[in-house]
């Protein structure tokens, strides 16, 4: 059955009464997989909201994420501050599969309005921290020997490094494929070298070090260098 039509029969089935509900995520995109699951974000008056469920429907995987507005607001905020917010991004970019009031449509264009305007400036404290982890991080893999360990800082300085470059660009944080996604469409010669370079690393090969230092060092450039010595916190 099509993916739209069986997400509005599950949330017409289960959820009756929903004020507003939205189908989200990859599913919606050319970049759906045979995995690819339904991401449905339901609104509702009250309880049984909130509650969040994995399921299959009619063959197909689903994640629920069934909340009040007081709720959604609530989690809005928290990952706004995080300078991450997947609710945001999920009900900006969603299909209204239902909108009994107005809500619907009100929480689209309210999450695409604060997801353009973007995440909140960095504390020059923060960006300072996340520098000098990275420089220490990067100092640790060019000195490294043991390939099982080279392949834990590989991937910890490739996450490191993409989030300091989206913070530094203002940008929004992002987790798992997402992080590669938002760092892709941000930068994506600097997505293309990192990853390209996190490959050839992961081979133990020096040049293929090397060429992954280069490119978090050019991360590093964006946010004010690296930081070690005279690093200091209370």
């Amino acid at each position: 059955m099509d993916h739209v039509q069986t997400a509005r029969d599950l949330v017409r089935d289960r959820f009756p009464g929903a004020r507003a509900a939205f189908l989200c995520g990859s599913v919606l995109t050319h970049r759906r997989t045979a995995t690819s699951d339904l991401d449905i974000v339901v609104l509702l008056a009250g309880p049984p909201a909130p509650f969040r469920e994995s399921l299959v429907w009619e063959g197909w995987p689903v994640e629920l994420f069934v909340q009040t507005e007081a709720v959604w607001r609530s989690f809005a905020e928290r990952e706004t501050v995080a300078r991450n917010s997947p609710l945001l991004a999920m009900c900006a970019e969603g299909m209204v599969l239902a909108d009994a009031d107005g809500l619907g449509a009100a929480l689209q264009a309210e999450s695409r309005e604060r997801l353009a305007a973007g995440p909140s400036p960095v504390p020059a404290a923060e960006l300072e921290d996340r520098r000098y982890a990275l420089t220490d991080t990067l100092d640790d893999l060019r000195g490294c020997t043991d390939p099982a360990e080279r392949a834990y800082l590989v991937a910890d300085l490739l996450r490191r490094a993409s989030e300091l470059a989206l913070l530094a660009g203002g940008h929004w944080l992002g987790g798992g494929k997402w992080l590669s996604r938002r760092l892709a469409a941000a930068d994506p010669a600097l997505h293309g070298r990192l990853t390209a370079g996190a490959a050839a690393a992961m081979s133990g090969r020096a040049e293929g070090t090397d060429h992954f230092s280069g490119a978090v060092q050019d991360v590093l450039k964006l946010a004010g260098g690296p930081i070690w010595a005279g690093y200091r916190r209370s």
